[in-house]
């Protein structure tokens, strides 16, 4: 089997001669990948152990004007994304502290106003064809960054415990900012899939792991019907993409329903907390698992 023939064996639920191995989102500490540099003299683990699958990722813009006018000063070592979101050092290792740009809004048209980053032109997506092309011809497979979140986006626009009173106090507020964060996934979703995308990698972090961040209502009202619309755009541009889903912790809650809207992996299966064993006995027949490795 080729590499891209082994990913694609085991998360259509078939048996491949090995197991396929990757290292999710370049999972190393910045101190740990120092010590890969210095020792392997390799700059790419990827590269390095032969992983079986290589991201691809859409370009954004900078911060606008807008932006940077809304955090205002920042602190040493900070740095403002294409959303808005400023991120600034934490108080030990690597950790950071986020400056959310929406945590003081108080009224409808600032959520149906702030910026969003326009990704329409192909200065921002226009190489992910040929990246993907040229994956898939050295038999790799080719997954995005999963950097498509919608309720992880709002939260670092809004912040956790704002977003999550929203839900509930302001639920125009919630609905005005993930409804635009979905028109935005959407497209992205579909540019990916139409430029040939073997695993369109989505998620957000919904649960801990003790249960669910907020009752399944909730997730529900707010997130699934987001999620399945996401998931048809991405169809619609191929219909035989596989649909990776990621939360930390124990999402069981809502397992059945990922897989009523079209989610074929899920990720990362947190053995902390959810019995992987149990999940391939439950759910086997429906889902593939990419993960279930503890940290």
């Amino acid at each position: 089997m080729t590499p891209r023939q082994r990913v694609l064996a085991a998360l259509r639920r078939e048996e491949p001669d090995r197991v396929p191995r990757e290292l999710s989102w370049g999972a190393f500490t910045p101190a740990l990948m120092e010590t890969f540099r210095e020792r392997t003299g390799s700059q790419d683990p990827a590269e390095y152990w032969n992983f079986e699958v290589r991201e691809v990722a859409f370009r954004y813009p900078d911060p606008s004007p807008r932006h940077l006018e809304r955090v205002g000063p920042l602190p040493a070592g900070a740095s403002v994304d294409a959303f808005g979101v400023a991120s600034a050092p934490g108080t030990s290792f690597h950790f950071v502290r986020y400056l959310h740009p929406l945590a003081a809004a108080a009224t409808l048209n600032e959520f149906q106003d702030y910026p969003l980053p326009d990704v329409r032109a192909p200065e921002y997506w226009g190489h992910l064809e040929p990246q993907i092309r040229a994956l898939q011809s050295r038999g790799l497979a080719a997954v995005d960054d999963g950097g498509l979140t919608v309720f992880e986006t709002a939260f670092a626009l809004r912040g956790l415990e704002p977003l999550l009173t929203d839900f509930l106090a302001h639920p125009d507020f919630a609905d005005a900012l993930l409804e635009r964060l979905t028109v935005l996934r959407c497209y992205q979703a579909g540019v990916y899939a139409r430029a040939g995308l073997d695993v369109l990698r989505l998620g957000d972090d919904v649960a801990t792991q003790r249960s669910m961040m907020m009752r399944p209502a909730l997730w529900r009202r707010f997130l699934k019907p987001r999620l399945a619309r996401i998931i048809e755009a991405a169809r619609a541009g191929k219909p035989d993409i596989l649909i990776f889903y990621h939360s930390d912790g124990d999402c069981r809650a809502i397992i059945p329903e990922l897989i009523e809207v079209g989610v074929d992996i899920l990720n990362p299966v947190q053995p902390e907390c959810m019995d992987p064993a149990e999940m391939k006995r439950l759910y086997g027949g429906r889902l593939a698992f990419w993960g279930t490795v503890g940290t």
